[in-house]
């Protein structure tokens, strides 16, 4: 797949990505990579992907072939609700709770960068946590990016989790 709104204009500089999610194989992809390796694009590429081809739309891809959802959640991005006295941290874990407490194994889930705003450990705990969470109770459809590197350990032998990593050509 290739992203919608830099088809035309930057057509040489966008690397085109392949995505397999097949339930029964590699429901969680579990990706890794270097600041600015396009973990976070890529993730936003296949909402989009899924939701114009869900529409009916044209999907810019060479091939598409997909199972509808019935949701897509995401949990990107860094922002606090300062005038509403919650941090950054307290909305990550908001949105991360709202994200825990509605998926189901119809749901596409996309987390990146969970729990970085907190000290390594905490935010390792969080990461942990929440993927075993998803990947065992929701059963989502989940794409999940990290700097974790213990999670990559962690989760190696998982039967339905899958590593990639991002280069950087």
């Amino acid at each position: 797949m290739r992203h919608p709104l830099l088809e035309r204009k930057h057509e040489k500089s966008f690397v085109a990505n392949d995505i397999d999610i097949d339930y029964d194989r590699q429901r969680t992809l579990l990706i890794t990579g270097p600041n600015m390796g396009g973990k976070s694009t890529l993730l936003r590429t296949t909402c989009l992907v899924v939701i114009m081809a869900q529409i009916g739309c044209f999907v810019p891809a060479d091939g598409c072939e997909f199972t509808a959802v019935d949701q897509i959640f995401t949990r990107v991005g860094a922002s606090d609700k300062i005038l509403e006295n919650k941090s950054t941290f307290f909305v990550e874990l908001e949105e991360t709770k709202f994200i825990l407490d509605r998926a189901t194994e119809h749901s596409l889930v996309i987390i990146d960068e969970l729990g970085r705003g907190t000290s390594t450990f905490d935010g390792y705990a969080l990461a942990y946590a929440v993927l075993k969470r998803l990947h065992n109770f929701n059963r989502s459809k989940l794409l999940f990016t990290t700097h974790y590197h213990w999670l990559v350990d962690d989760y190696k032998n998982t039967p339905g989790v899958r590593l990639y990593t991002m280069l950087i050509d």
